[in-house]
């Protein structure tokens, strides 16, 4: 997980063969050092046909995903056990270097009072095992703060790092995102610095979700603070063009966040990586 990346989203939000043939393509016409698949479905995904793909283009990959309500693992963490256990053997079987995400919980995930001990408790124990299950494949996994919107429960770089060193093992790592650094840290470099110990990926997501560059994020705070904690991380680029319904439910994107593809890698994919450049992050 280093260099610069692109989610999926930006093609497909379906990992069948069309779409994974698709998305590689894309991602290789646009010189990319790796790419970020959403492993919604895993059962449903050809993995050797993914894997021949990805050796052929030389293009690393990492996964990611939310847990479905039927195994959110603070209130179902049996459903929760099995289902990042599935996923973790189809990211191995894939080729692919890591499972992140929203992997404590899911996205829209969220009870209207404070996330209680019980629940902290069940994630912990969930990732625990799902760590242990991980390091056999060969596996990291990764915990994405996402915001208050989407999930009660980890919100905050800190958070994150609090849940990493709760379970103690060492393939867990903390996933940023600018998009949910924008709302709930107090000023992005405060939620890279809480995070450097342990942060290896981040996405960068203008403060709507679509083209980078044109939005609030504060782009030179987040590189320099990068830069100054020497991150050697993944840097992947996230902006949504193509959701699914459920998938913008538990986003909240309810309009076009961006014009098309053109736009956000015409556009968008140009000024983050002259950004990275500029201090000296690729």
């Amino acid at each position: 997980m280093h260099g610069f990346g692109v989610h999926t989203s930006m093609w497909t939000m379906n990992w069948d063969r069309a779409g994974a043939e698709k998305a590689i393509a894309a991602s290789v016409k646009y010189g990319m050092d790796f790419i970020e698949i959403a492993l919604l479905n895993a059962p449903a995904v050809d993995a050797a046909h993914t894997r021949a793909l990805l050796e052929k283009h030389n293009l690393p990959a990492v996964c990611s995903l939310g847990l479905p309500e039927r195994a959110w693992a603070s209130v179902r963490p049996d459903a929760a056990i099995k289902h990042l256990e599935k996923a973790i053997d189809k990211t191995a079987e894939m080729g692919a270097l890591a499972l992140s995400g929203v992997i404590f919980g899911g996205i829209g995930e969220r009870t209207g009072v404070p996330p209680t001990e019980k629940e902290y408790d069940n994630i912990a124990h969930v990732l625990t095992v799902a760590a242990k299950h991980a390091k056999k494949r060969g596996i990291e996994l990764g915990i994405e703060a996402v915001n208050r919107y989407e999930n009660h429960l980890i919100n905050t770089g800190a958070q994150a790092v609090w849940m990493v060193e709760k379970i103690g093992a060492d393939n867990i790592f903390v996933h940023l995102d600018t998009y949910h650094m924008n709302i709930e840290e107090k000023g992005a470099a405060n939620g890279i610095l809480a995070a450097r110990d342990h942060l290896k990926y981040i996405h960068l997501s203008e403060s709507d979700r679509g083209t980078p560059g044109t939005g609030n994020c504060p782009w030179d705070e987040i590189y320099a603070t990068l830069a100054a904690i020497g991150f050697k991380g993944g840097l992947a680029m996230e902006s949504f063009i193509n959701m699914p319904p459920e998938v913008s439910y538990g986003l909240s994107v309810w309009r076009p966040v961006a014009k098309d593809e053109a736009e956000v890698m015409g556009n968008g994919l140009p000024f983050l990586r002259n950004k990275a450049r500029q201090y000296g992050l690729i």
